[in-house]
């Protein structure tokens, strides 16, 4: 990806065109430093999406697309609107609901829902899809806040009284080393990281959250999705080969297909190999979330599927 002209960062990068919403200059500097009034939250229409890209030229804002029809998915916009709600008004969060705003989820390509974009002065860059922990969400919207103010974008949403600073809680040694891993791209030395937290406590649901996402980056790192669905189609009962296309699904925001292609699998072997499946499976459940309705509908389809 490359880095949008006009704003410097080493840290965010990306890019997303939303021309096609008439939004307005994306080049020069940036200026801001006001105080403008509103809350933390502001949910967008087609109508109202160019003035709010507009007015991150003041206030830097963070875009989360989610789906009303996968109401579990709006938990990214309440997430976030918790942390930025520790910034003092330095980050106004923009949830857009894709199903009533298609041409906005078309403009920033979205692939994957709940999917999260920085966006200051007009120009979005790209950060995550799906759902975080909030300990890497805060560290995140920081980086923002400190690349709006480098690119003059200083402004703050006045919500009342500022709240006064708090310290954030440390990351334990093992979450350290794991963000740490990740912001280098060694998602091998993540994994590690998160397995030694969760031996140390089973029941870190952000530590398994990690673990699931780390572990499928790097079992798909340097892979061609066009190959590995040639690879699929050609062996259909080719373990790894399936494994591989169903991963590459979820990265690519094609959920249910991955889950039916595993669940397939799942009916079609037995023992060691069936094993296997499910196991991959459970982890890519893991990865979407839980409470995912895709994630509930395919837990059932794989109960069915065993017994």
């Amino acid at each position: 990806m490359t880095e949008q002209p006009g704003i410097r960062s080493s840290a965010l990068r990306g890019a997303v065109d939303l021309s096609s919403l008439g939004q307005g200059p994306t080049g020069g500097e940036a200026t801001g430093g006001g105080v403008q009034p509103g809350s933390i939250r502001v949910d967008a229409t087609e109508a109202t999406f160019e003035e709010l890209m507009l007015s991150t030229r003041e206030v830097p804002a963070i875009v989360v697309l989610w789906s009303a029809s996968h109401p579990e998915t709006e938990k990214a916009v309440t997430d976030s609107v918790a942390v930025a709600e520790r910034l003092g008004g330095r980050l106004r969060v923009i949830g857009v609901d894709v199903d009533a705003a298609r041409a906005i989820a078309s403009a920033f390509q979205a692939q994957q829902i709940p999917m999260t974009v920085a966006v200051i002065a007009a120009q979005p860059m790209p950060l995550y899809p799906g759902l975080q922990p909030v300990e890497q969400m805060e560290k995140v919207f920081a980086e923002v806040v400190k690349v709006a103010g480098e690119n003059g974008v200083n402004g703050r949403i006045d919500v009342g009284a500022e709240p006064a600073e708090q310290e954030p809680e440390p990351l334990s040694p093992e979450h350290q080393a794991a963000y740490d891993a990740i912001e280098q791209g060694d998602f091998a030395a993540a994994v590690e990281a998160y397995e030694a937290a969760l031996k140390k406590n089973p029941k870190d649901a952000d530590a398994a959250a990690g673990l699931a996402n780390v572990s499928l980056m790097e079992r798909t790192q340097g892979a061609d999705l066009d190959t590995a669905r040639r690879a699929a189609a050609d062996a259909p009962d080719d373990i790894d080969a399936q494994l591989l296309v169903a991963d590459l699904d979820v990265l690519g925001g094609h959920v249910e297909d991955a889950f039916s292609r595993l669940i397939d699998l799942v009916r079609r072997t037995i023992e060691d190999d069936r094993e296997r499946v499910r196991t991959r499976l459970v982890e890519l459940f893991e990865v979407v979330g839980a409470q995912d309705e895709r994630v509930v509908k395919a837990r059932r389809a794989l109960m069915s599927a065993l017994f």
